[in-house]
């Protein structure tokens, strides 16, 4: 391998390309050959270890079944269509596996494929985008059987075993547009983040529902807990109806935490943008006070600058008030990593943007397949299809592991050694 990929055998083999007028990609170009070559010469490999003879030996002649010339095949790959020799037995019983039969596409063209539609590409453009730059030959039609096959993956990714405790969870949720009995109608996706043990962040489940509520956070978080979460230490969301019941119900031990960083932005819809700057200063005093009596001296202080102006400022923290209090309860280590929500805020920008580009949805299952492959992308990961085995690389959280020491203090007894 090392001999055939020399810089010189390349060379020779660029130089020679270059010598004969052709090119080094597209359909006939040097990689498009190379491309070819290989697959035939695996393919003949592959027909020899079948039949277990190598062409001409004296052993074939008494074995039953013998080569049996081949038939033409073109199959769509990175590098463009290749036009294949597929070797065939007398027999009829070789199936090839680097091609198989039936197979049109090889290589990364699927996951090409799942990547642009992950990215809010729709199936006509991504058939316009693979002709024009790789001249493979995939119609809308097969471009959305390709994206179907998602489905299994999905339902691997929502039934797979969960840790055991998760320190913190966030949940959210993303407006999407699905068409229901003729009508497009606005529906919920709610998004559960766990952050594990070493601080990894990575989407749990994915929900769509049209009206929220005790019943639906109970079905979701017992879910969860059937797949393995028996514990959530904090758990952090956004004013969602029904869910603190839920969440009682389901981890009595868990403290429900109104989401900072969402409540600050709540309450600074209220305020016009030439005084943005100074109220979100003025508001800083009441989310790093030390303790609530403190917070609740810096509210004051707010009420009584901007709280004429800005009625519904006010308001906003005071009907949150019993859910942000735990937050001052913490330690700053602890503090920051719930405050600091930057990865997940990302996630939900470009999760906003793929939904706000498809449009609205033909069913409940296009929408969840979508958002799935925007989280896919996301996590820079994939499922092996069977649940085992299954790597989640997900993002870190910066300053983990001193808050992870104050989680040991605080909750060592609900941690695993």
């Amino acid at each position: 391998m090392a001999e055939a990929l020399s810089s010189e055998a390349i060379g020779q083999l660029v130089a020679d390309a270059k010598a004969s007028g052709m090119g080094l990609d597209g359909s006939g170009g040097l990689l498009n050959q190379m491309f070819k070559a290989v697959l035939e010469r695996a393919l003949q490999t592959e027909l020899t270890e079948h039949l277990g003879y190598e062409r001409n030996e004296a052993a074939g002649r008494r074995s039953g079944n013998t080569r049996n010339g081949s038939y033409p095949k073109s199959v769509s790959t990175v590098a463009g269509p290749v036009d294949l020799a597929v070797p065939r037995d007398r027999a009829g019983s070789f199936e090839p596996v680097i091609v198989p039969k039936g197979s049109r596409r090889i290589g990364q063209i699927d996951e090409m494929i799942l990547s642009l539609y992950a990215r809010g590409m729709s199936t006509r453009d991504i058939s316009s985008h693979l002709q024009e730059v790789y001249g493979a030959s995939c119609s809308p039609g097969l471009v959305s059987k390709v994206t179907d096959v998602i489905g299994a993956e999905v339902e691997t990714w929502a039934n797979r075993p969960l840790d055991e405790v998760y320190p913190i969870l966030y949940i959210d949720a993303l407006r999407v547009k699905v068409r229901h009995e003729g009508a497009v109608v606005n529906k919920s996706a709610y998004l559960v983040i766990g952050v594990d043990l070493d601080g990894v962040k990575n989407v749990l489940g994915l929900w769509l529902q049209e009206n929220e509520g005790a019943k639906f956070w109970l079905h979701v978080l017992t879910q969860l807990k059937n797949r393995g979460l028996r514990d959530a230490l904090i758990v952090c969301c956004d004013g969602l109806k029904g869910l603190p019941e839920a969440i009682d119900a389901v981890w009595p031990q868990a403290i429900t935490q109104t989401c900072v960083v969402h409540l600050v932005r709540a309450a600074m819809r209220y305020v016009t943008y030439a005084d943005q700057r100074k109220v979100a200063s003025a508001l800083k005093p009441v989310y790093t006070a030390a303790n609530e009596t403190a917070a609740l001296e810096a509210l004051e202080k707010v009420r009584e600058d901007w709280g004429r102006r800005y009625p519904g400022l006010i308001d906003t923290f005071e009907r949150a008030w019993e859910q942000f209090i735990p937050f001052l309860d913490f330690d700053q280590d602890i503090r920051r990593v719930i405050y600091t929500t930057n990865t997940i805020e990302a996630w939900n920008r470009s999760l906003r943007k793929l939904l706000k580009t498809s449009g609205h949805f033909p069913t409940d299952e296009a929408a969840v397949k979508l958002i799935y492959l925007g989280i896919r992308r996301l996590e820079g990961r994939h499922i092996d299809g069977t649940g085992k085995g299954t790597t989640l690389r997900g993002t870190g959280t910066l300053g983990w592991n001193r808050a992870m020491n104050q989680f040991k203090i605080r909750f060592g007894d609900r941690l695993p050694l």
